[in-house]
């Protein structure tokens, strides 16, 4: 019995990570050593990156927002924390600390800089949507560290290192915070921070799974201590993602509830292009996206009083109270009125059109086309 239980840890052992030769060991050290050093060429990559990412979200702009992704400065020394964390190595520990929390500070303040001197408009959708993270923003975080590690020690693949900067953003959060501080905005502020650790925490401890597993490391107490941190981010994240679910469903529940079961939207010469919900306010305000035909035949513009009914309705069938607002043919905005006045109508320049509704109106699901 007893030669056959260690038989069998024998054979376990053929499957467990064998510890690489001490030459390669040093030289991974000395790469990440060089890469979490504070040099000028650290600072002008930080620099440029936040710079290039906070235009891009104050323009509202992806594409920018990507370029500024590619940089990624900031990857440099999580890698390098994530060894030497796991490895006792002080001056390792100590000069990535160093670099990583002095990149942050030096991103934010920038950003904080550019938002306080360019007087930005109203928040847009890109910095919105990093404003509440959830589990999905973790497991992509987790995804892309174990990824940017193995590339750190398989140089064949370090191709991939650009895609990975993308997917998993470490500078646009940051750029969020210092933006939202210029702003005064502390809730999304603290928000963006949020995703900013959740992709820290994520990436240094998936690079510590792929440290050990090549063999560079061996288990230790600060894999456990990075599993702790990374575990205690489980519940806002969880939080935010169950809400998200909840406003998604609702959601499409507005909309099927518009499209089957009110007159108003289905009448001649009205068709609804889409909609989408300012969770911010409250109550929640629905904006609905109309084109309206008045050539058809038998059309007729709707009116603030119908506006009014459906608003009733919505709330009736949802069970709680929201705001209807109707933006017609992107130039014209309907409010309820529960007189028979004209008072609940406006022209769009109070209010955005649909093609800047994102940019300009805070809090918002992306919105539901038809």
């Amino acid at each position: 019995m007893q030669q056959q239980y260690l038989s069998q840890l024998r054979n376990l052992r053929r499957y467990l990570p064998r510890p690489v030769d001490r030459e390669a060991g040093k030289q991974l050290e000395s790469e990440l050593l060089e890469d979490a050093r504070w040099t000028i060429n650290y600072e002008v990559l930080i620099v440029s990156s936040c710079a290039i990412a906070t235009f891009g979200l104050v323009n509202n702009s992806a594409a920018v927002i990507i370029g500024a992704m590619l940089i990624a400065p900031l990857m440099l020394p999580l890698r390098a924390l994530a060894l030497g964390f796991l490895e006792g190595n002080w001056l390792l520990l100590r000069r990535a600390t160093l670099s990583l929390v002095g990149g942050t500070l030096l991103a934010i303040g920038l950003s904080f800089l550019i938002g306080w001197l360019a007087r930005i408009p109203p928040l847009g959708s890109e910095i919105l949507s990093r404003t509440q993270p959830n589990l999905i923003d973790l497991g992509i975080a987790i995804s892309a560290g174990g990824v940017s590690g193995f590339a750190k020690i398989r140089k064949d693949i370090s191709d991939v290192l650009a895609g990975t900067a993308i997917s998993v953003a470490l500078m646009p959060p940051l750029c969020v915070v210092g933006l939202s501080i210029s702003q005064g905005i502390v809730s999304y502020g603290s928000g963006a921070f949020l995703l900013y650790l959740t992709n820290l925490f994520g990436i240094v401890f998936a690079c510590q799974l792929v440290f050990i597993l090549a063999g560079y490391s061996r288990l230790s107490r600060s894999l456990l201590l990075t599993s702790f941190f990374t575990v205690l981010l489980l519940l806002p994240l969880s939080t935010n993602f169950i809400k998200l679910v909840r406003q998604q469903q609702l959601q499409a529940t507005i909309n099927q509830l518009l499209l089957r079961r009110t007159i108003t939207l289905n009448q001649a010469g009205i068709s609804l292009r889409g909609n989408q919900v300012d969770w911010t306010g409250k109550p929640p305000t629905v904006y609905l996206f109309i084109d309206f035909t008045p050539n058809a035949r038998d059309a007729q513009m709707i009116t603030s009083k119908q506006v009014a009914e459906v608003e009733k309705f919505i709330s009736a069938q949802m069970q709680r109270p929201f705001t209807l607002v109707a933006i017609v043919n992107e130039v014209q905005k309907i409010q309820a009125s529960y007189e028979n006045s004209e008072a609940g109508k406006h022209r769009v320049d109070e209010t955005p059109s649909r093609s800047i509704r994102t940019e300009t109106l805070p809090g918002f699901v992306q919105p539901t086309e038809n």
